[in-house]
């Protein structure tokens, strides 16, 4: 076993560093040593406020603090924020990255597609008012996107009252801007959620298949890896291939 890696957390869009809370204990009890990151805009769970950063910002952050860690971190990235770790080891190099329900390379088409189905007249709204607060302003809402019907209400609640708006135009970027596995040196591991709402067992299946590695799906899990009831189970998984990976 390979013990004491400095590992670096980035989280998606509308949430924070907050997300990672249990992993970070579980990472820390496991030998490692692991940090998160607020992407710019998101240092305040809850807040319905708009905040208008691109996506260049996010990319920009991560790509910093991985240049300040050194090359023998392990960074995770969740939904966009695998989007934001995959560009940016596009500059730095790191010894591992492991890529959570990932912004797949295809970008958020068929996100878009699925969310505008799901819940059209949220949708309706993100577009008329350039808010993405309406797709997670309920707890109805944030069960549909990121966890599922069978996950208890209480847990829910709790995630829900921390998501906070996000960039709009971070998300139309995201149409353009896309992973480029070709591009990058690190190695890479790719797990998905099976019942995930936003990104499909396909898209992450292709999105691994182009980094030379096979997918990891997570039976009974919704979109939110590091924050629903099989939470541990995940984080398990993601131990395993830290301490295997050298």
């Amino acid at each position: 076993m390979v013990a004491g890696k400095q590992v670096l957390m980035v989280h998606g869009a509308w949430h924070g560093s907050w997300c990672w809370t249990r992993w970070v204990e579980l990472l820390s009890e496991a030998g490692h040593r692991p940090t998160t990151v607020d992407l710019p805009g998101h240092a305040d769970p809850g807040s319905p406020e708009r905040i208008w950063n691109r996506l260049g910002e996010y990319i920009d952050a991560v790509a910093d603090e991985l240049r300040f860690l050194g090359p023998d971190t392990v960074v995770i990235g969740h939904s966009m924020g695998g989007l934001v770790v995959q560009r940016a080891l596009e500059r730095v190099e790191a010894s591992l990255g492991i890529l959570l329900a990932s912004v797949p390379r295809s970008g958020v088409v068929g996100a878009t597609i699925r969310t505008a189905r799901r819940t059209p007249g949220a949708f309706l709204k993100v577009n008329a008012k350039l808010s993405m607060h309406e797709l997670v302003s309920t707890d109805a809402l944030a069960r549909d996107a990121f966890f599922g019907d069978d996950v208890p209400g209480e847990l829910v609640a709790d995630a829900a009252s921390h998501l906070q708006n996000e960039s709009y135009l971070a998300y139309l970027q995201m149409f353009a801007v896309r992973p480029r596995p070709r591009k990058i040196r690190t190695p890479m591991r790719v797990i998905a959620a099976e019942r995930d709402a936003i990104f499909s067992v396909g898209e992450q299946r292709d999105l691994a298949r182009a980094h030379g590695t096979d997918l990891v799906i997570i039976e009974g899990a919704g979109h939110d890896l590091m924050l629903g009831p099989w939470s541990d189970r995940v984080a398990g998984t993601v131990i395993g291939m830290i301490d295997t990976a050298g």
